[in-house]
């Protein structure tokens, strides 16, 4: 019960509910300004402005988001004018329903924010369906009235901004370290769980994405706020946080295991990597709970179980040494201790987010230089020409806005045809479920259907108590901010909470509520089944056959990245924030190329062309970059000594062979030479100086030399990380090339 209560709580203080409060009060308060002064019919105009424009209101910087409800303000008007003004000519209105739902749909190509203007635009043609103008004037005056709702509804959004300044990106901070608790705690059962790795890697990429998201509106809204008199306290701590939460991500990615490696060195030994695995659960449920805290007004809570738990994969590494014995167990050990560095980095980021948390003064203060925290800012090109390079059948969205026009005029027509008493709620289902991948049309047809299903039951019951129009007004009002404050949490149950609110506004003009319900059910089971159907059919786009260009940023990113970390080595200093760079966008392709191979998986059966090859593919690229970050973060976190010939070698071997996958997935470069470089002899030399080290560490123990130090150690962990990661480099680059070739003989030739 205390763990519902602690839920309720969060989900009532979150920025979900506060826009739905937005929302609700920006629909509320025309109606009641507008009775009081004398002019209620004018208030639902108000009010249909307020609800069109707020869906761009989603956190960003200021600028942004004036500009997308402004843009949005203009559009809803534009549409609803020509909707309103061609509806008596039924061949005008046809053409104009098409170009609306193919240009305005269309828009989506310019990033989120763009995608929800976008809906907005196709929700006010839907919208304008339902409005009863005859006149000129009645129209003028109708679209004018929209775009004063529109309006209020900014000034709404800055009351809102002004009452709670930080809300925003203290719940994008809270769901950053929620998401990355979870990721830990995953990443904590892929050590040990030998038989569910496979299924738990691919619950890895969904939330790789979901973080990598949070963490780019995160740099837009904090990176972006810096003003000219600097940054206040507050946003310190929460720049201070963000910081944190990007190095501890980056510190479990740069921790992605050769598990094959670790099942041969343990074997039937695995009680010794227990504490390890241990400790990450601890510190990913002790990030949660810091997350919750964001929200929640309470006391941090106590590090004790961290330190303990610490100490304890400290301890079994000397654990394993005795028991184990060396020199047989060096290399196990050396794992143990690679692990345990990277758990004290983690711990020491947690540390450091606790004492931001707790307005510790001495925590550091940030010094982000404005020209180099705006490298990191990932700008969207607006630009004419993105449109133009999307107007080809290659293209998914244009694809997507082929299919979705064409739906919605047949589903007009049929409507006209057919006589159906709300077309429009027909057209409705279909802009709000229609999405370019058809696994996701899928998912929110069956959710939006049991919704409906949900809602009007419950709006029946309601019926059958009462007929009271006050309750009807309230559980309107009440079920639509709710409705929008889960719209992206669980479509589900904000299906159902629309329909309820949907049911009472016009419970309110037509007292027959049953017939209300029934045609709401109805027009829902058809819209949605239009839109799967369109879907399958209508120029279908199937992930397989779009994988191209994914899987090919992530190849040249990762390879940008290697010899970023190669630059590095040669000079950590002066090369920092080109490596930084390199591995942000690294990560976000291959963010991307997760979200992709999470489409794919919802695609039909018999549509996922060669998905074990992808599958494989996906997983090599994401194993490739977590090989790269831990070398990179071991040359940040340690003395290193300077890099070796063989490394250079075996960096240029790398780099040429991910070239020769990058030409096998575009074949406009298949004729591209590189030089050719086969690395043996460096791996061996690199193994060899590995193995010396190893060797005079012996000799010093036959001599009764057994204490370890410092210098000793770092160069034992050195020379094997260097030596078995750049062999693991080497290996899964080899495996990619050969993948690549495979994927281009398999669909790509046979889509030319």
């Amino acid at each position: 019960m205390k763990e519902k209560l602690k839920q309720l709580e969060l989900f009532l203080k979150s920025t979900n509910f506060d826009r739905g409060i937005r929302l609700g009060v920006g629909v509320a308060v025309p109606f009641a300004v507008m009775y009081f002064l004398g002019y209620f019919e004018y208030a639902i105009s108000i009010a249909v402005g307020a609800f069109l424009n707020a869906p761009g209101d989603i956190p960003g910087s200021n600028k942004r988001k004036v500009n997308a409800v402004l843009i949005s303000i203009g559009l809803t008007m534009l549409i609803t004018s020509i909707i309103l003004f061609l509806k008596p000519f039924l061949p005008l209105l046809l053409v104009a329903i098409t170009v609306i739902s193919f240009v305005v749909s269309l828009l989506s190509v310019y990033g989120f924010r763009a995608s929800l203007v976008s809906f907005s635009g196709l929700l006010a043609m839907v919208i304008a369906f339902a409005a009863q103008k005859e006149t000129a004037q009645e129209i003028f005056v109708h679209v004018a009235l929209m775009g004063v709702g529109g309006l209020w509804y900014l000034i709404l959004s800055f009351i809102f901004q002004k009452i709670f300044p930080q809300k925003d990106q203290n719940q994008l901070l809270s769901d950053t370290l929620h998401l990355i608790g979870e990721y830990l705690k995953l990443r904590a059962k892929l050590l040990t769980k030998k038989s569910k790795r496979d299924g738990r890697l691919k619950e890895t990429f969904i939330l790789q994405h979901q973080i990598n998201d949070k963490h780019e509106t995160l740099r837009e809204t904090l990176l972006t706020a810096r003003k000219r008199s600097g940054r206040s306290r507050y946003e310190e701590k929460q720049l201070l946080i963000f910081l944190s939460s990007i190095k501890i991500f980056e510190l479990i990615e740069a921790k992605h295991l050769d598990y094959k490696t670790i099942d041969g060195i343990f074997g039937e030994r695995k009680e010794f990597l227990k504490a390890f695995k241990t400790l990450n659960k601890i510190m990913g449920n002790h990030l949660i709970r810091l997350s919750e805290l964001l929200i929640q007004n309470d006391e941090l809570p106590d590090k004790k179980l961290l330190l303990e738990a610490l100490s304890d994969a400290e301890d079994s590494i000397s654990n394993y040494i005795d028991a184990v014995k060396l020199p047989q167990a060096r290399e196990g050990a050396l794992v143990l201790k690679n692990l345990y560095d990277y758990q004290e980095q983690l711990l020491q980021e947690i540390k450091a987010i606790r004492r931001v948390m707790a307005n510790v003064q001495e925590s550091s203060k940030v010094s982000l230089k404005r020209q180099d925290s705006s490298q990191f800012l990932t700008l969207q090109e607006y630009r004419l020409n993105v449109l133009v390079q999307n107007l080809s059948l290659d293209s998914t969205m244009f694809r997507h806005s082929l299919r979705l026009s064409i739906a919605i005029v047949l589903a007009y027509l049929l409507g006209f045809l057919l006589d159906i008493q709300n077309t429009y709620w027909i057209l409705l289902t279909i802009i709000v479920i229609m999405r370019p991948s058809y696994g996701l049309t899928k998912e929110r047809s069956k959710d939006r259907i049991i919704g409906t299903l949900i809602g009007a039951g419950v709006a029946v019951g309601i019926v059958l108590i009462t007929q009271n129009v006050v309750v009807y007004s309230v559980l309107a009002l009440v079920s639509l901010i709710f409705a929008f404050a889960l719209i992206q949490q669980n479509y589900k149950s904000a299906a159902a909470l629309i329909t309820i609110s949907i049911v009472f506004v016009y419970s309110l003009i037509n007292p027959d509520a049953f017939e209300v319900i029934q045609y709401r059910v109805l027009d829902t089971l058809i819209g949605a089944a239009i839109a799967v159907v369109a879907n399958y059919t209508i120029f279908p786009s199937w992930e397989a056959n779009n994988l191209k260009q994914v899987l090919l940023n992530a190849l040249e990113m990762n390879k940008k990245y290697l010899l970023a970390t190669q630059e590095l080595y040669q000079d950590p200093s002066t090369n920092k924030l080109s490596y930084n760079l390199a591995r942000k966008e690294a990560f976000l392709a291959i963010s991307n190329l997760n979200a992709a191979f999470q489409r794919l998986t919802q695609d039909p059966k018999s549509k996922q062309n060669e998905f074990q090859l992808i599958y494989e593919m996906v997983t090599l690229n994401q194993t490739m970059i977590s090989a790269i970050a831990s070398i990179g973060n071991f040359i940040i976190n340690h003395r290193t000594t300077p890099a070796s010939v063989e490394f250079n070698l075996l960096i240029k071997k790398i780099a040429n062979t991910l070239q020769m996958a990058c030409d096998s997935l575009d074949p406009t470069q298949l004729k591209k030479k590189v030089s050719e470089e086969t690395g043996e002899d460096a791996q061996e030399t690199l193994l060899g100086n590995y193995h010396h080290l190893s060797k005079k560490r012996d000799e010093n123990i036959r001599q009764g030399y057994t204490e370890l130090d410092t210098e000793t150690l770092h160069a034992l962990q050195e020379a094997y990380l260097i030596s078995n990661h750049m062999g693991w480099l080497k290996s899964l680059s080899e495996s990619l090339e050969k993948a690549t070739e495979r994927y281009r003989y398999s669909i790509i030739n046979k889509q030319s």
